[in-house]
């Protein structure tokens, strides 16, 4: 079984680009376009790993991150955040949050996924063997 991303971004081509690029390595990748979405698919079903958007409507990623750490279900997902130059995730507060990662935008597809291998494994081969 393919591990599964809950990628957030309020920004459609960001959603696709990072979406498409997870998919083809294997990943089941769901997608949220706010905070508050992410975190109910999350708490629904919690994924291996979630990419967030530092800024987007109803909940930032950081307060995304900060929510997950209060359920025992979904407290030890990583998280990835995604950020526009200019919004700079202070280490502390990466910390407090329970982020693993931060990338700035503009970001190569490539890098995603080269940071989602390094924090949850490739899918193809986690399974092999298992």
């Amino acid at each position: 079984m393919s591990k599964r991303i809950v990628v957030a971004d309020d920004e459609a081509h960001i959603l696709h680009v990072v979406s498409m690029k997870l998919t083809n390595a294997g990943y089941d990748v769901q997608t949220a376009e706010d905070g508050e979405e992410a975190l109910e698919h999350c708490q629904a079903d919690p994924p291996d790993m979630l990419i967030t958007d530092y800024q987007m409507p109803y909940m930032s990623g950081v307060e995304l991150c900060k929510a997950l750490r209060q359920s025992e279900s979904t407290k030890d997902i990583p998280a990835m955040m995604l950020t526009a130059r200019g919004f700079d995730v202070e280490p502390a507060e990466m910390i407090e949050a329970g982020i693993s990662a931060v990338l700035a935008k503009p970001f190569s597809p490539r890098e995603v996924l080269g940071k989602v291998v390094e924090l949850v494994g490739e899918a193809q081969e986690a399974t092999v063997g298992a």
